[in-house]
């Protein structure tokens, strides 16, 4: 439905005052919940309490939505299989400026507004950085005034909550839904159908058409995104899969109950779980279907809200689909089959178009991380859509050979269609072939990019390449996230670093400040006991007093290393229980691990597993005297993050160089007055130089000597050999000590590490403890610790995901904010 210019714009106006705000939550306790105050329990307070909230921001959206509407503005539309949220009451409280407003009105209802925002769940519809990425992102569109929609899936149980069995990693539902969704909005009369299978047919005249075989109806959700301060509210959509057929009552009432929902729950699969195991052929399908489901809705979402008799030939000066990773690439033939099937352009016409409305971030450089889908699946759930990809692909081999000749190596190279292992079509290829522009997310990533993952395409089309370096809201990760340092900084040099994080380099001076040093060291320490108090009500850990925070939290893969951390840990404790090391020459430290393992990928949960049997016996160790300690809560999500990170002295950012792209925790912990220790990769690189070398602990190999060594043929068992320490460590898990004597349980990780180690953990073990021990001689200064912890914050306001979203306007999006 298109949306009309002539809406009038809406009169609707809620007081943001105490007394206003009071008197819409309890109209909403009343008349949505349906209690009174004194009946209401925790929950209805706090279903309540957000829905007062959306009420406040609704306002400014349905402002927005009607200026958008008459001024038909370019708009950003953001493509992402994810977005990782976080908590929405304190961050909508914030940007709305209604934390004053809510806490008087909680404290005259004699409602503990605390107890409120520990009762909130967050939804599960992400996984990790992407995620995170992507709603750092939408918030920065927002603050900047740039109009934007997210598009994304509903996921009715989104990433799945993380437990401990014996050590061992166990998925359980993510039931995040359970209590309610106060902050959606149900929009089922924007329901859009997205159809799957059939066939194709030719007509008369030689065109193709889609004969689809099923459909599922697409009903979206909204999201209010409100931007700082400036009465923005951008949208969030998000999309959940129902059955157009949902119910046969001539089925039913003959008996066959499970038949008669059969359509219901095959269609709701779709949107049922973030990620679903594709480890078989119906785990791929399944995925491949979110993909083209999310992809299809939101196309034609956004076509709906054009004005009428639109000349689609000016689609590009209306919307820019950015492409979030190969997740929505299937977008590109959609959108290519719309216009040509069902709105009647021209194929060279459509294909103009297109190549203007996409633009595709690549956030991997791993080959495996780069999505293929075989011919066989696609030509089965999306025949047409196969068509027009070897249509695509046919003209771009002809310009390829227009310009290289019959280079028949290059062909296949550059050939959107993969022959090997099976004919496959490759989506990073389709994505830059059809975008405007292709960016890394940091410089290095987007060099290695260049020259090492598409450099074939780089060559022919080197205007498409460009990087845009992740960044990190401030909002959410200093301000809400540390509020003694966002306090102690505004105190300092004011609140504008809030929307121009530039503005910390005012802190630099202050490293000298003795004052200002004692009164940073305060707020760490501040943050450590808050951190305690988090961990011991959740989990019943805690961090050793005066201990050194060590904290490697991130999803769990080979690639990230924490196979390297626990060799430093299991290090650190042989010296001490052999006696080589006295104790009292250890540095109090406690090391804390966060991070989830995908259901299907055994050696990451073998390490998962070989961390907290590591922990188990270093922790219950007397002979250490409780200076060394490994921590490991489970399900680590965005709320605990905003615990951790602010009580952090040490970052571990410690992947193999040339395997990260970026990193968004290693900002993160920095502007949160952690010092890092890390390779020269992703972000890395760029925090380092922005920090200067002494703020920084580099270890490691470069991603040339990574590469060369690889080259030269890399024997790790060779490592080992040369290594006593290395030696002493790698035998000590072999023996069982941390597996109850069984030298079976940890065999799998030990022989990966003797003789494989794809990520080089052996070859930069050596560099990576002499780095640890000028980390501890560091901290034995806490003065020197505290200046370059200082330093640190004011140095990395580069790393805003304003900054990053003010290069996406400038390099590629073109899409000015509006007034």
């Amino acid at each position: 439905m298109t949306t009309s210019a002539t809406a009038p714009v809406p009169a609707l106006e809620l007081p943001a005052t105490v007394e206003g705000f009071r008197a819409q939550f309890l109209r909403n306790l009343s008349f949505s919940g349906g209690v009174t105050l004194d009946e209401a329990s925790v929950n209805d307070r706090y279903l309540a309490l957000a829905r007062t909230v959306r009420d406040f921001l609704m306002v400014h959206w349905l402002h927005d939505q009607h200026r958008q509407a008459e001024e038909q503005p370019k708009t950003v539309c953001y493509l992402s299989a994810e977005y990782l949220l976080g908590d929405q009451l304190d961050n909508d409280l914030l940007a709305g400026g209604l934390t004053e407003a809510a806490e008087g009105a909680m404290a005259a209802c004699g409602i503990d507004l605390d107890e409120l925002r520990r009762h909130e769940i967050e939804p599960g519809l992400g996984n990790g950085g992407l995620g995170r990425l992507a709603a750092c992102f939408i918030d920065s569109l927002a603050t900047l005034g740039v109009p934007s929609i997210g598009y994304g899936i509903r996921y009715e149980y989104g990433i799945f909550r993380q437990t401990f069995e014996d050590g061992q990693q166990v998925e359980q539902p993510d039931a995040w839904l359970t209590l309610g969704a106060p902050w959606e909005q149900p929009r089922p009369e924007a329901a859009q159908t997205v159809s799957f299978g059939g066939r194709t047919e030719t007509d008369a005249a030689g065109a193709s058409r889609w004969i689809p075989g099923w459909n599922v109806s697409a009903v979206p959700y909204d999201y209010l995104v409100p931007g700082f301060g400036n009465d923005r509210v951008n949208t969030l959509r998000l999309w959940r899969a129902k059955a157009t057929d949902a119910f046969d009552l001539r089925i039913f009432n003959s008996g066959d109950y499970e038949q008669a929902v059969r359509a219901q729950t095959f269609a709701e699969n779709i949107s049922k779980v973030l990620y679903p195991e594709d480890s078989t052929p119906q785990g791929k399908e399944l995925r491949l279907q979110q993909q083209y489901f999310f992809v299809a809705a939101s196309i034609r979402d956004f076509l709906a809200r054009l004005p009428e008799g639109f000349d689609l030939a000016r689609l590009p000066e209306r919307v820019i689909f950015q492409l979030n990773d190969t997740h929505p690439v299937i977008a590109v033939p959609e959108l290519m089959r719309v216009l040509v099937d069902e709105r009647g352009l021209e194929w060279d016409a459509a294909w103009a178009v297109a190549q203007q409305c996409f633009a595709y971030t690549c956030h991997t450089l791993l080959p495996e991380a780069l999505e293929v889908w075989p011919v066989e699946l696609l030509g089965r759930l999306l025949p047409r859509h196969l068509e027009i990809v070897y249509r695509i692909n046919e003209e771009f081999l002809d310009a390829v050979r227009a310009r290289f000749g019959d280079d028949e190596m290059r062909i296949r190279d550059m050939s959107i269609i993969a022959e090997f292992p099976v004919r496959a079509v490759r989506m990073a290829y389709l994505a830059t072939v059809a975008g405007a522009k292709v960016n890394g997310v940091a410089e290095l990533h987007s060099q290695l990019l260049r020259d090492k993952v598409l450099p074939a395409f780089a060559e022919f089309f080197p205007q498409k390449f460009t990087n845009v370096t992740n960044g990190v809201t401030p909002r959410r990760f200093l301000r809400l996230a540390n509020p003694g340092l966002s306090g102690l900084i505004t105190e300092a040099i004011g609140d504008g670093w809030i929307t121009d994080l530039e503005r910390l380099r005012a802190l630099e001076p202050l490293a000298e400040d003795a004052g200002f040093r004692a009164s940073f060291a305060a707020v760490k320490a501040a943050n450590k006991a808050r951190l305690n108090d988090v961990l011991q009500a959740r989990d019943g850990m805690r961090v050793g007093d005066g201990h050194l925070v060590d904290v490697m939290v991130k999803r769990l893969h080979e690639y990230k290393r924490q196979l390297l951390k626990v060799l430093h840990v299991v290090s650190e404790y042989e010296g001490v229980v052999s006696g080589r090391v006295p104790l009292d020459a250890l540095q109090p430290r406690t090391v804390l691990f966060g991070a989830k393992a995908a259901p299907g990928y055994a050696m990451a949960k073998r390490i998962i597993h070989l961390i907290n049997a590591v922990g188990s016996v270093v922790n219950a160790d007397p002979r250490l005297e409780g200076r060394l300690q490994v921590l490991f809560p489970p399900n680590y999500n965005v709320t605990l993050a905003e615990s951790v990170i602010p009580a952090a002295d040490l970052s571990e950012q410690i992947s193999l160089a040339g395997k990260e792209a970026s990193g968004t925790g290693n900002m993160k912990f920095a502007l949160n007055g952690a010092l890092t220790i890390g390779t020269d990769d992703g972000a890395n690189v760029e925090i380092r130089e922005l920090v200067g070398d002494e703020n920084f602990f580099l270890f490691g190999m470069t991603e040339p000597e990574a590469e060369q060594l690889g080259r030269d043929g890399y024997h790790p068992a060779e490592f080992y050999q040369a290594d006593a320490g290395l030696r002493r460590a790698i035998d000590l898990i072999a023996s069982g000590a941390f597996s109850g004597g069984d030298r079976s349980v940890f065999e799998p990780i030990v022989s990966n590490l003797l003789y494989d180690d794809r990520f080089m953990v052996l070859a930069d073990y050596a560099s990576y403890m002499a780095a640890q021990e000028r980390v501890d001689a560091a901290y034995a200064d806490p003065d020197g610790w505290t200046r370059s912890a200082i330093l640190n914050v004011a140095r990395c306001g580069f790393f805003s995901s304003d900054r990053s979203i003010r290069d996406y306007i400038d390099r590629i999006w073109h899409t000015p904010p509006t007034v």
